[in-house]
């Protein structure tokens, strides 16, 4: 496979921006203390590979100078003191967006400056003026209202100054808007992002009052949400005027919806927030909208910047199928999952006439969470479970005590019908029509799991039932499963469900079962996965994870290659890191090898699973993945 031949070092730069907010303490009118706070901070940002550093608006002069700005030598100080400041990022591989008052003709602009390469790349002014409540905007500053740009002259320095600007990073388009201009109906950023701003940054100026950073903060998480995109925001230090308002400081960083940094409200340290913005899940996400609007009336910018680092700031979650946060939002989060399931098999059960429900009850993971889903959803029904869910445990000889006894006391403790059936004379039979010499080969193996399934449809038959699949979302990622044995059923609750996750549903679960049954689904938890084909039963000699790889691993692998569609390199760099004390290096790519491997063999399989709700990132043919059999890994 190409894949395994391409062997070029990933590195994070390809896809990751660095930038941070800075929160500078602000002398008011002090043009040159602030200069000299917003220098330190910037330095301190280059040291640490920050592509592109956000202040707060206005920063150079401070927000709360109110009637001083039309001072002529306050704008000439603060003129000046941008100049400067734009001289010393020369040959600094760093950008800054800096807040300041400039007077162009006949007005005072409440403006950013771009500044990269020693240069003032752009000047954007404020487009939205607040004037309400406590803001008097108006009354100092005229607004932007122009759709062309324009060059004026700063001393020595051309610039362009208009809101119709974009300035270029590597590969990534940048744009700015100004506090205010984000909180309005129709916000410059959206015209900013149809013409390809990957990034928005925002200095702000945004008085704190009750409940307002939780409004903030949402407000920027679904805006970056919203528009597919990452939003920097840096808001202006408490040490603004307090005479009427009070600043606090807050600052986000956040990626399509999710907070990557934040510096809380009144904090009097942490003054930069630095971030690594993945471009690769922006631009992705972008590409899969087909409806994401794509313009092309802005000329970018260019910077010299280049985005350098060689590690990673970021947190890379090893589990990402896991629902995390507090304890409220994980039991809300698995609570969904279950509903999801069981309402789907509620509707299908309604909808295809059937009365009963069929599961193979192996003791092992997967049969044991369609049982609680189907639990769940005689609940939904309003009838006792016992009267609609029956259970077959079909043990042949590889099959161990521990799993059996456990299959059959959980439905005894759930007060299910178990009925058993042995299997050994039934695969022996076919297995003797085959002039089969009994080696435990492949079909040895699917003999078994085809004549369990083969009892699950004729049971469900005689019932007027429906066979419910247990096979999760890994399982059907790597193909480990028989076709037309475990691989088929009438509906399948699983299906949407990576392995990892799969663990933390039956452990949620067995908080709302009695004792007995809790300490059963506990020690199936802690039971070796396994398909218990082979061996003579007297332990689980046949363990998944020593034949197919650590689940864990898979999982990961999984969502990052679906949910994000990134190169095999780029994910191995992730786990590398993610699993950095539990897996070699050598490990992890030997375990990526056998995932991309089995997932493009077995995509065969795939086209003909059976139906089962979609909960997350889904398989299906039929839904979320359309992929030919035939491909091969590029």
């Amino acid at each position: 496979m190409q894949a395994a031949r391409n062997n070029k070092e990933y590195s994070p730069s390809q896809d990751f921006l660095r930038v941070a907010t800075a929160t500078p303490e602000v002398a008011i009118a002090d043009v040159d203390t602030n200069l000299a706070r917003i220098s330190e901070l910037y330095s301190q940002a280059s040291q640490q590979n920050v592509c592109l550093i956000v202040f707060p608006e206005l920063c150079l002069t401070g927000y709360s100078i109110q009637d001083l700005v039309r001072q002529s030598s306050l704008l000439e100080a603060a003129k000046n003191s941008l100049l400067e400041f734009a001289k010393s990022t020369k040959n600094i591989n760093t950008a800054a967006i800096i807040g300041l008052p400039i007077c162009v003709g006949n007005a005072i602009y409440n403006c950013a400056a771009f500044v990269a390469d020693g240069q003032i790349k752009g000047i954007i002014p404020k487009q939205n003026l607040p004037t309400y409540n406590e803001f008097y905007e108006k009354r100092w500053y005229q607004s932007w209202d122009k759709e062309q740009n324009i060059q004026i002259k700063l001393n020595q320095f051309e610039t362009t100054f208009g809101t119709n600007q974009l300035f270029k990073i590597g590969d990534q388009l940048i744009g700015v808007e100004i506090c205010e201009d984000l909180w309005v109906p129709e916000p410059p950023n959206i015209n900013l992002v149809k013409n390809g701003a990957t990034i928005i940054a925002n200095p702000s100026a945004s008085p704190e009052a009750v409940a307002k950073s939780n409004y903030r903060r949402e407000l920027v998480s679904n805006t970056a949400a919203r528009l597919s995109v990452g939003y920097v925001y840096a808001g202006a230090d408490m040490s603004e005027s307090t005479a009427e308002i009070v600043m606090s400081g807050h600052a986000i960083i956040s990626e399509l919806g999710t907070t990557l940094a934040e510096r809380e409200p009144f904090q009097l340290c942490s003054r930069l927030q630095i971030a690594d913005i993945d471009t690769q899940h922006i631009i992705h996400e972008r590409q899969k909208t087909t409806n994401f609007p794509n313009n092309f009336d802005i000329n970018p910018t260019q910077t010299l910047i280049t985005c350098n680092q060689c590690n990673l700031s970021r947190h890379i979650d090893y589990s990402p199928f896991i629902p995390k946060n507090d304890q409220d939002e994980i039991t809300n989060r698995l609570d969904t999952i279950l509903n999801i399931q069981a309402s789907g098999l509620v509707m299908r059960l309604k909808k295809s006439g059937t009365n009963k429900i069929v599961i193979g009850l192996s003791g092992g993971l997967d049969s044991t969470l369609a049982l609680l889903v189907a639990i769940k959803a005689a609940n939904i029904l309003k009838v006792k479970p016992g009267e609609i869910i029956h259970t077959l445990t079909m043990p042949s000889h590889a099959s161990s005590d521990r799993t059996q006894n456990n299959a059959k006391n959980l439905a005894f403790n759930l007060n299910i019908i178990n009925e058993k059936i042995i299997i050994s004379k039934l695969s022996q039979s076919q297995l003797h029509a085959l002039n089969h010499n009994n080696q435990q080969d492949i079909t040895y193996e699917n003999t078994q799991a085809r004549i369990r399934q083969a009892l699950i449809f004729n049971k469900a038959n005689q019932l007027n039932g429906l066979a419910l699949g247990t096979g999760d979302l890994s399982e059907i990622a790597l193909g480990w499963c028989t076709y037309n044995g475990d691989h088929m059923s009438h509906y399948n609750v699983n299906s949407s469900i990576p392995k990892t996750l799969v663990r933390s549903l039956v452990r949620h679960a067995a908080n709302y079962v009695n004792t007995d049954a809790k300490q059963i689904l506990l020690d199936i938890i802690d039971t070796p996965v396994s398909p218990e084909l082979t061996g003579d039963g007297n332990d689980i000699s046949q363990t998944t994870e020593d034949i197919v790889g650590p689940y864990e691993l898979h999982d990961f692998f999984l969502y990052h290659f679906i949910r994000w569609m990134e190169s095999p390199q780029k994910i191995a760099y992730l786990a590398k890191i993610a699993f950095i004390n539990k897996y070699s290096n050598k490990e992890v790519d030997k375990w990526l090898g056998v995932f991309l491997k089995r997932f493009y063999k077995n995509q065969w399989k795939r086209q003909a699973m059976p139906d089962g709700a979609k909960v997350g990132i889904n398989l299906s043919p039929k839904g979320d993945w359309r992929m030919p059999p035939e491909a091969e890994l590029v």
